[in-house]
């Protein structure tokens, strides 16, 4: 049995999942606080649960807003609909929702309205996917990927396109990255490695700044991995907005602890910008696409030699010379970036990619405004032209950054 439970009170929560895993002490139980965790997306549709039940007692007024916004969905799954209260003298009757009332909760009514619920869902779904186009809504691109609703397609980068869909196995909404390509038995395509390796990094590391992966997978030949989903966009629309010197360094002291992750399994990003963090609704910032990163025992010929790749307002003077780079690389687009939050301008700027990394490399770091003095000192060592003067490892700028914040 996978249920999602919803309420706006943990006590209420709590007792309902109490009762059910009773009955099935495996029940797979995905909880939502209502009112605290990200509001369920408007494509949403519970998909990949038997069911779904609300919990609360008086007043529900959020909790009968939710019920009546996910009944006008017409592929939601059933509701299971719990309230802590004597039952009305004429129970009202649903399509699409069992009632259960009381000031307790009546187990044995609970189990069978979930068990009634369940059954009545999988008879929608096995009449869904006797329809002549239900393979469509699987359907991304060319590429037919089942336990995935198409929703929209978000865009293309280079060698995947990516959509955003919902996932049966995933219980929500996911960011799919296709690959575009079928890769060649006979012979191994460079491209096909970085995005298997994107997936291999990131799903070895279990940190809250770093983009979580759900599945990896291959659907017509075709590779794809299911990502976290960020409907709060990413750091470079943020910065578009005002940000405090205050907001500025946390987001730093944030990517950097994402930085310090990869860094300490040989990983580095080297395509470090605000487009590649995103932001989560809780504030919190993640770092993705991993596409260009490598592992520092990887062969070179997964890279080629004397190769650039990255952005070239975001290199580092190494990098952007087609040098070897280590870790201190990342911490100077890192430095880019903290440069931009605070002062909403990039450090160099030029008609031409060329220029710009010739200004990485040569020209003067710009002054830093006065309002900014006390930030003064990160923003030179993280900026340095030399990788020696800078930072040595994340750890250690985490450590500055520590300090900065005590001395306010």
């Amino acid at each position: 049995m996978r249920l999602m439970l919803i309420s706006d009170r943990d006590e209420c929560r709590q007792l309902v999942r109490n009762h059910i895993e009773i009955e099935w002490p495996k029940a797979d139980i995905a909880e939502h606080r209502l009112g605290k965790d990200t509001a369920l997306d408007v494509h949403f549709s519970a998909a990949g649960f038997d069911s779904v039940v609300l919990a609360g007692k008086p007043p529900c007024a959020a909790l009968d807003a939710l019920a009546e916004d996910l009944l006008t969905r017409p592929e939601f799954a059933p509701i299971v609909y719990v309230r802590l209260e004597d039952p009305p003298a004429a129970p009202p009757v649903t399509p699409g929702m069992q009632r259960v009332f009381g000031r307790k909760v009546d187990r044995d009514a609970l189990i069978r309205a979930i068990e009634a619920a369940s059954i009545e869902h999988k008879q929608i779904r096995a009449k869904r996917r006797a329809q002549p186009n239900y393979a469509q809504r699987s359907r991304f691109g060319a590429v037919t990927i089942r336990g995935h609703r198409f929703i929209r397609h978000i865009g293309s980068g280079g060698m995947c396109k990516i959509y955003l869909a919902e996932s049966e196995r995933a219980g929500h909404l996911v960011v799919l990255k296709v690959f575009s390509q079928v890769p060649d038995v006979a012979e191994r395509s460079v491209g096909f490695d970085r995005f298997i390796q994107e997936y291999e990094i990131v799903a070895g590391l279990k940190h809250r700044n770093i983009v979580r992966i759900y599945d990896l997978g291959v659907g017509d030949d075709h590779a794809y991995i299911a990502m976290e989903h960020f409907p709060a966009g990413d750091l470079r629309t943020r910065m578009k907005a005002h940000l405090t010197p205050i907001a500025a360094l946390d987001y730093l002291d944030q990517i950097a602890s994402a930085l310090q992750a990869i860094h300490e399994v040989g990983v580095l990003h080297r395509d470090l910008k605000p487009a590649n963090i995103m932001l989560r609704t809780d504030g919190s910032l993640c770092l993705i696409d991993f596409g260009l990163a490598k592992m520092n025992e990887t062969d070179v010929n997964l890279t080629g030699t004397r190769e650039i790749f990255g952005t070239p307002y975001y290199m580092s003077p190494e990098q952007g010379h087609a040098e070897l780079i280590d870790v201190r690389s990342d911490l100077y687009s890192l430095g880019v970036v903290f440069y931009e939050m605070l002062t909403g301008r990039k450090p160099y700027t030029g008609a031409s990619a060329m220029e710009v990394i010739y200004k990485h490399r040569k020209a003067e770091l710009p002054e830093i405004p006065p309002q900014f003095s006390g930030y003064a000192g990160i923003i030179r060592r993280l900026l340095a032209k030399s990788p020696a003067d800078r930072y040595q490892s994340s750890r250690e700028l985490l450590g500055a950054i520590a300090a900065l914040k005590v001395t306010g």
